[in-house]
């Protein structure tokens, strides 16, 4: 690298690469496609800008990150808006700190200027309602001198008299409620019950309704539903970046970091706990009027305060934290160990055992968590070191062991996570797809936010793209190309590349580039790489000012994930005596937004009828919902834990020659006569 430039890694975006020394942080983000936000314009008179500047050595990425690599700190323009205990943790204004060495800078969500669009919505599923924490409302007798029993000893005689609840126990913090409440409700009182087993909390007077959250903690996103136990009505769904993204964009890499950092654990165990108390606040916020600062004069003063903006007609449930009664939580195996802070170093180690199979119920307070104290947080169970407790959400959402039908379920994300099976018999296996599929390792990738290619079209006679970007509706060729603003390309434009691609013969068979058979001059070989390149679009459709390309070595990282999982889903397939299955649903942020057909293009899992592959979405989160609704879904994810046969598919005999063979489009051998009338038969005979 030259003296005068240096390294810069932007997390949660996960852009990168090498920018002068002497620009602002701020500048440098643009140049790589990272937009830190600046209201201001840069004047330096709004704060928006805080990022946080990692310390340390990420072996990931080969650089070693130090606060002393930027310019120093600005009294005058900075300490407006960070305070003391925030400039210690790292954070400087992106438009005054200047870079002098290398960086991994991490950018909060609410310094994101091209905030990521997480596509978590809430399916309907069809549920009984049965939470955890249910309410029952009492009145009881005043003490008298005749009669001076205790406070919880009448609720409880009461409470065993009218609902047949015995030898209930009761949280300290709920305790030191109860008199106050009692005698604010005129003695009567309404108590929220755990598991028919402990009070949580008592109010005063009868209450109708409670709430918690369903959480999905994703190794890129994490989503969460806020729900009403009593409606069972999702009211709002949040998400953000998992702040883990710094540390590395996939499992082994975050495994790794623990094992080479001493607080590693506990750094990457605070900043998700972190996290997940920002969408707690960003759930409670929802249910309450928006805020504008305005300025009222006081005096010979002009103070700004923020004053409410109700919208007419619209009803504000106003809730606090400690409206949140009752958390169910999912994620991998990683993100389960990490968030619990349970060594999670023999995950990435053969035989890959997990610390613990089975649920947890623990107070969110011992979580860090900011909701009501008394509540607790119910981890769905593991299935093994790379089939974690997200899994278990997809199962027991989809219900494949009450089906008759042969159903093919992939959770595709960094980690593919697959399950096979009926009522019958039911496997479970993984494959390292990597993030290849979220665009972490593709020159121009990036996350699903706006800028990014979302949809990609290309002509098979004359080789011309067009595409659309999120943000915007209409596609390049209803547009001016200089309105389209493009940053890079995303999850859903890569499902869409190397099928396109593909179908237009701009790469062969093989995923080379079929260099006689290009019919535009986007085909081209990159002057300083001499790299094999296409150009997606063109330097004046950008916002980054320079062509936005895909490239051999781009096409090969694609190739990669899809072969590792092809290879998962035929192992699978064989392993259970069957030619394919009768369906095949496709889960997670991909299966919000998968073209089928594309999909089956690629060669992402064995051919199947079009009519038969499915959507299912973030049915990890759906699963995690269901348990929070529910707690014989508890019961059953156990089952599942225990019951779901694994294979680890890196023992099999096959796996290197079916990955091999996986790797060509859609397949060197096996054959996809559904693709018969999609594909062209010249393509397809190659």
């Amino acid at each position: 690298m030259e003296d005068n430039k240096a390294k810069v890694i932007f997390q949660p975006s996960g852009r990168r690469g090498e920018v002068p020394k002497g620009i602002s942080l701020i500048e440098a983000s643009r140049l790589l496609g990272a937009d830190i936000e600046a209201l201001c314009g840069e004047k330096k008179v709004c704060g928006k800008c805080k990022v946080r500047i990692e310390e340390g050595f990420f072996e990931k990425y080969g650089i070693e990150s130090k606060r002393t690599n930027v310019s120093a700190w600005q009294q005058k323009e900075e300490e407006k808006f960070v305070n003391a205990a925030d400039r210690e943790a790292g954070y400087r204004l992106g438009c005054v700190a200047q870079i002098e060495g290398d960086l991994l800078v991490f950018v909060p969500e609410e310094s994101r200027a091209g905030k990521q669009i997480v596509s978590k919505a809430a399916r309907d599923i069809q549920i009984e309602r049965n939470p955890a924490v249910k309410l029952y409302t009492v009145e009881v007798e005043k003490p008298t001198f005749e009669d001076p029993t205790g406070d919880w000893e009448r609720i409880c005689g009461e409470l065993k008299r009218r609902h047949g609840l015995d030898n209930l126990t009761v949280d300290i913090y709920a305790l030191r409620q109860l008199p106050a409440a009692l005698r604010k409700g005129g003695w009567k009182i309404t108590v929220s019950v755990w598991m028919d087993q402990e009070v949580i909390r008592v109010r005063p007077g009868e209450k109708e309704a409670n709430y918690g959250l369903a959480i999905d903690i994703g190794t890129t996103t994490v989503a969460a539903y806020f729900c009403d136990l009593t409606t069972m009505a999702v009211i709002d769904t949040v998400s953000l970046m998992n702040p883990q993204c710094k540390y590395g964009e996939d499992v082994m890499s975050r495994i790794t970091y623990h094992m080479m950092n001493k607080d590693g654990l506990k750094r990457m165990s605070d900043d998700i706990v972190e996290g997940l108390n920002w969408l707690i606040d960003k759930a409670i916020e929802g249910t309450h009027p928006p805020k504008k600062k305005v300025k009222k004069e006081n005096g010979e003063t002009v103070d700004e305060q923020w004053v409410e903006e109700p919208e007419e007609g619209k009803t504000y449930l106003r809730l606090s934290r400690e409206d949140i009664e009752d958390i169910a939580l999912g994620g991998n195996t990683a993100m389960h160990h990490i968030l619990l802070q349970l060594d999670p170093e023999h995950v990435g180690l053969a035989p890959f055992p997990p610390v613990i199979h089975h649920s947890l119920d623990i107070k969110a307070r011992d979580l860090g968590l900011k909701i009501n104290p008394s509540a607790y947080v119910f981890i769905l169970p593991n299935e093994a070191g790379f089939v974690g407790a997200d899994n278990v959400g997809v199962l027991i959402a989809e219900e494949p062991h009450k089906q008759d039908e042969i159903q093919l379920i992939i959770d595709i994300g960094t980690n593919g996570e697959l399950v096979l099976g009926n009522r019958e018999k039911l496997i479970s296996s993984s494959c390292a797809t990597g993030p290849a599929f979220e665009g972490a390792q593709l020159a121009f990738g990036m996350r699903a936010a706006p800028g990014a290619i979302e949809r990609v079209l290309i002509d098979p006679q004359t080789h011309e793209v067009d595409y659309k970007v999120i943000g915007r509706d209409a596609w390049r060729k209803y547009s001016d190309p200089k309105e389209m603003k493009a940053k890079g390309i995303c999850g859903s434009g890569i499902l869409d590349l190397l099928a396109e691609l593909y179908k237009a013969g701009v790469v062969g068979k093989s995923g080379a580039f079929n260099r006689k058979g290009q019919k535009s001059d986007r085909f081209r070989k990159n002057s300083d790489t001499g790299q094999s390149e296409f150009v997606l679009a063109w330097a004046e459709e950008t916002s980054i000012n320079k062509d936005i390309v895909v490239t051999q070595k781009d096409v090969r990282q694609i190739q990669l994930a899809k072969g590792a999982l092809y290879a998962g889903c035929k192992l699978m397939v064989k392993r259970m005596g069957l030619g394919q299955p009768d369906t095949v649903k496709i889960a997670g942020a991909f299966g919000t937004h998968v073209d089928r057909e594309k999909a089956l293009i690629m060669g992402l899992f064995p051919d199947c009828e079009i009519e038969k592959i499915q959507s299912i979405g973030n049915a990890a989160g759906d699963g995690c919902r269901a348990a929070l609704l529910n707690v014989e879904k508890r019961k059953e994810a156990n089952w599942y834990s225990r019951n779901v046969e694994y294979i680890e598919l890196t023992v099999e005999k096959s796996f290197q020659e079916d990955f091999v063979e996986a790797m060509q489009l859609p397949h060197m051998k096996d054959e996809f006569p559904h693709l018969k009338g999609l594909v062209s038969e010249e393509i397809l005979n190659q």
